[in-house]
């Protein structure tokens, strides 16, 4: 579970995130949208233990990110928008250096690498160092990184970036089958079609504050206003 309570984020007079209350059950996908500024990244990045809040409280799987950093962070994989990997290592020590990070045990970390090395179909390229990787490879990479250590909230940002079509397929089925598992997913995201397809409840952040919050469905009422077309109502929305 996530639980976001009374965030507030301030770079000197600058209010990036003001107030934020919400919560984002086991198994919920929970899409977080918003345009350029809005305060998403900045959002995510206190989530993630990246910025101190101002003010107000993150819980992640149970534990405070503030008091209980080490506890948290091994509960939550995290997919950033730019893949950040060692350039002279390849995919396959990337992912032993991350499973390393997890603690998690060699026998087991060889396992889960050869299961995420085949859902993610990396195997022709998994003993190549990443520098020679194009950005969707990165990106699959790191999603499968994230994934090492079987983590019990998944905090995505931008997670189609560079993604050729299957790729994104690839992606999209595999946070479809972990949401299903019962793991939390805090998606940000600019792709309204994949916002559509994947999640169950979203909030719209505009100037730091939340504008709407509630199960997908229920912007029906917004969309019957706005010509039926999500794109009508975010941008009415966050106008």
């Amino acid at each position: 579970m996530i639980r976001l309570s009374n965030l507030t984020k301030k770079f000197g007079d600058v209010l990036a995130v003001d107030d934020l209350t919400l919560t984002v059950k086991p198994g919920e996908f929970f899409g977080f949208l918003g345009p350029n500024g809005a305060g998403k990244t900045t959002t995510i990045k206190m989530m993630t233990g990246l910025f101190t809040p101002t003010s107000g409280s993150i819980t992640i799987h149970g534990f405070d990110i503030q008091t209980q950093p080490l506890e948290a962070k091994l509960a939550t994989g995290y997919i950033p928008d730019q893949p950040f990997l060692y350039e002279k290592l390849t995919g396959r020590e990337f992912l032993y250096f991350s499973a390393g990070l997890y603690k998690i045990d060699y026998k087991t970390a060889t396992e889960r690498i050869k299961e995420l090395t085949d859902t993610f179909e990396i195997g022709s390229w998994i003993d190549r160092r990443t520098e020679f990787y194009s950005q969707g490879m990165r990106q699959r990479i790191v999603i499968a990184a994230a994934l090492l250590h079987d983590p019990k909230v998944l905090v995505v940002d931008e997670p189609m970036v560079g993604l050729d079509p299957r790729s994104a397929h690839i992606v999209k089925e595999v946070f479809k089958r972990k949401s299903k598992q019962g793991i939390a997913i805090f998606m940000s995201t600019h792709s309204l079609p994949v916002v559509e397809e994947l999640c169950d409840r979203i909030g719209i952040l505009k100037q730091g504050r939340l504008v709407f919050e509630d199960a997908f469905g229920a912007l029906q009422m917004f969309k019957d206003k706005y010509n039926g077309q999500f794109e009508s109502t975010f941008l009415e929305l966050t106008k």
